[in-house]
C-alpha cells in the first residue's frame, strides 16, 4: 500500500523537517495544524515543494475534527508532534493540558477509528527530574520519571495514554524523547537560544545563550529522520525511547559556532547556570530497534550546516 503520512504540529520545527524529508522523497503528506504560518517550511523548502503538501487547518483539541481529518487523509502513518512548549504550558496550564494531553488522546482515537495500528509521537527529556535525582550521568529510557513542569507532566501522561491504547485497543506506539534540538526552524522554546546564537553568527552579530552546563544536542534534521524511520518500523507494544545526539558542554557549542563563523569569535557567550535536566540521555534501546545507522550528525557539522543554511536564507531573502 502506498505510504501517506499524517503529521500533527507540522508547522513546528521538527514537523517542518519531517515534511521536508518526506516531500523530497516524493511521499504524500497531510499536515494538521491550527497555525497557517509557513515561515519554517519556507525557510527550508521551495515553493514547489510546499505546494505538494496537503494542509488541513484544525484544532487538535477537537475530537471530531481530528478523527475526520485522519479518516479523510487516507493516511498509512501518523507522526504526532502537536504540542505547546514549556513557557506556554507554564503561562496557561489548562490550555497546555488540552493541547498536549487531550490532543494526544484525540490522535490515538482517530488512529483507532481509521484502522491505523501504529503511531509515533514526541515525548521529551522534561519527563525526567533534576540531574541530582539520578546516580548516572546519561539516563536510560527506563530511569524514573520525575517531571518538574506542567509540560513534563503532560508528556508523562501521554506516555501512559499510549500504553493504555496498546493494552486496550492494540494501537502500537513509539515515543521519542529529544533533548535540546537545534537547527533551522528552532526559533522558540526555552532551549532555542543555541540556534538563535547560530543565526546571530550568520549575521555577524553577538549573542548570549540563556543557559550553560552539559546537555544533549540533536540536529533537527536528524530528529526528523528518526521519527520517519520509527514510523516505518513495524512495532508491537508501547515503548518510549531516548534520543542521545551529542552530549556536550555549551562551551563546545560556542566553539563550534566560532569555528563556522570566525568573525564572531568572542562575541557568542553563555550563562553559567545549567539546565536542571541530566547531562544527557542513553539511546542504545533505540539503536537496537532502528539500527546503529540512525541519523546522528556530529555537533560541529550540525552547527556548520545550520549557520550555512542561515547564511543562504539571509542572502536570498528568506530571513530578514
Amino acid at each position: 500500500m502506498p505510504e501517506h503520512f499524517f503529521i500533527t504540529g507540522g508547522m513546528g520545527c521538527i514537523g517542518a523537517w519531517v515534511i521536508r524529508n518526506l516531500v523530497q522523497n516524493s511521499v504524500p503528506v497531510t499536515v494538521f495544524d491550527l497555525s497557517n504560518g509557513r515561515h519554517r517550511l519556507e525557510l527550508m523548502m521551495t515553493p514547489a515543494e510546499i505546494a505538494q503538501v496537503n494542509f488541513v487547518y484544525g484544532d487538535i483539541t477537537d475530537t471530531a475534527v481530528v478523527a475526520q481529518a485522519v479518516a479523510h487523509s487516507g493516511a498509512t502513518h501518523i507522526i504526532h508532534l502537536a504540542a505547546l512548549q514549556v513557557p506556554f504550558c507554564r503561562a496557561n496550564p489548562p490550555l497546555g493540558a488540552a493541547v498536549n494531553v487531550v490532543g494526544t488522546v484525540n490522535v490515538f482515537e482517530a488512529a483507532k477509528a481509521a484502522g491505523i495500528r501504529q503511531i509515533v509521537y514526541a515525548s521529551s527529556v522534561a519527563v525526567y527530574g533534576r540531574k541530582e535525582e539520578y546516580a548516572t550521568r546519561l539516563l536510560p529510557p527506563d530511569a524514573p520519571l520525575h517531571p518538574h513542569t506542567h509540560y513534563g507532566v503532560f508528556k508523562q501522561a501521554n506516555e501512559g495514554t499510549a500504553r493504555i491504547y496498546w493494552q486496550d485497543d492494540g494501537v502500537a506506539s513509539i515515543g521519542l524523547r529529544p533533548y535540546t534540538i537545534y537547527g533551522p526552524g528552532r526559533d522558540q522554546g526555552m532551549t532555542s537560544t543555541p540556534t538563535q546564537a547560530m543565526l546571530a553568527a550568520a549575521r555577524g552579530e553577538s549573542y548570549h545563550i540563556s543557559f550553560g552546563g552539559t546537555n544533549g544536542f540533536q540536529y533537527a534534521d536528524d530528529v526528523a529522520k528518526i521519527f520517519i524511520q520509527a514510523a516505518r518500523t513495524p512495532f508491537q507494544g508501547a515503548e518510549v525511547f531516548n534520543l542521545k545526539g551529542a552530549v556536550a558542554h555549551i562551551s563546545e557549542v560556542v566553539a563550534a559556532i566560532e569555528a563556522a563563523a570566525p568573525g564572531v569569535r568572542g562575541q557568542i557567550t553563555h550563562e553559567e547556570q545549567p539546565l536542571v535536566f541530566p547531562d544527557g540521555l542513553e539511546d542504545s534501546p533505540l539503536r537496537a530497534l532502528l539500527g546503529n545507522d540512525i541519523a546522528d550528525t556530529p555537533l560541529a557539522a550540525g552547527v556548520a550546516l545550520t549557520i550555512d543554511h542561515f547564511r543562504q536564507a539571509l542572502a536570498d531573502g528568506r530571513l530578514a
